[in-house]
């Protein structure tokens, strides 16, 4: 074995083609294929995701693992399936990045983050027109937005396309408006008890959250998943101010548990 083959990464490599081996390899890992560990993939970027949250270092880097392991092994299912192999998949990762950093790599002169947010969206589009072109489909700007992910995202994707073309709001004070709006709608349909009209209605309100979230350069998922933590907190600072006074959350009254949830508020104001 060459030096080039010792590294780290080819370590894992060899390590998944031996598990992958026909004759001698696992059992479970030779039957999976690109549709059986796609959920795994998910949950492991998730996963990172939530050690990053947590700005646990050691949790980020385990993940990490996790989450190459997930792309060696899709390289390896394809190398098996003579489709491609991950030399392949990291020379393609390479040459897009190249592509779309030219103020880097080439001879564009780009300064702010703005431009260069901009730049890259130009050159995702051409690359998607390219795409349709070659696959003579309807060209929409809309085209690849992977609709298996978190609704949010999906939202803010859609959004974030449309206002690549000027279809956007100017500002953030009008997306505001519209929430009112939309806020106003959802009342109404709530003193109307018509459930697929709150239903509607919900959604048009979490569709122009998720608008104002990108216009403030927020990604709203992160924002959800931030506030989701902080409610675990508070929650779990009620069950365990109710346990220590000898108390059953279940037969305590909403006033009290809303003052221990002001209580872990203050607390954390105090540590910040």
């Amino acid at each position: 074995m060459t030096e080039h083959h010792s590294s780290p990464i080819y370590r894992l490599l060899d390590i998944m083609r031996q598990l992958r081996d026909p004759e001698t390899g696992c059992p479970w890992d030779i039957k999976q294929n690109f549709s059986t560990i796609a959920g795994y993939t998910i949950e492991e970027a998730y996963e990172l995701a939530y050690a990053i949250q947590q700005n646990d270092t050691e949790e980020i880097r385990d993940e990490l693992g996790d989450v190459l392991l997930q792309v060696v092994f899709h390289a390896q299912i394809a190398s098996d399936n003579h489709l491609f192999n991950f030399d392949d998949v990291a020379n393609t990762i390479s040459e897009k990045m190249i592509r779309r950093h030219p103020h880097i790599f080439g001879n564009e002169n780009i300064e702010t983050e703005g431009q260069v947010r901009q730049n890259w969206e130009q050159i995702k589009a051409e690359e998607r027109a390219k795409k349709q072109k070659e696959n003579t489909a309807p060209l929409s700007v809309l085209d690849d937005i992977p609709h298996n992910m978190p609704a949010l995202k999906i939202a803010a994707k859609m959004q974030k396309r449309a206002a690549s073309v000027g279809f956007d709001w100017p500002n953030a004070a009008e997306i505001i408006d519209k929430l009112k709006e939309e806020t106003a709608e959802l009342e109404e349909a709530f003193q109307e008890d018509n459930a697929q009209h709150i239903k509607e209605e919900l959604g048009d309100l979490l569709f122009v959250i998720a608008n104002l979230a990108r216009k403030a350069g927020i990604d709203a998922e992160s924002a959800l998943i931030h506030t989701n933590a902080k409610f675990d907190k508070r929650f779990r600072h009620i069950e365990t101010k109710l346990k220590e006074n000898g108390k059953d959350i279940q037969d305590t009254h909403l006033d009290e548990m809303e003052y221990w949830w002001t209580d872990a508020k203050i607390q954390e104001k105090q540590q910040d």
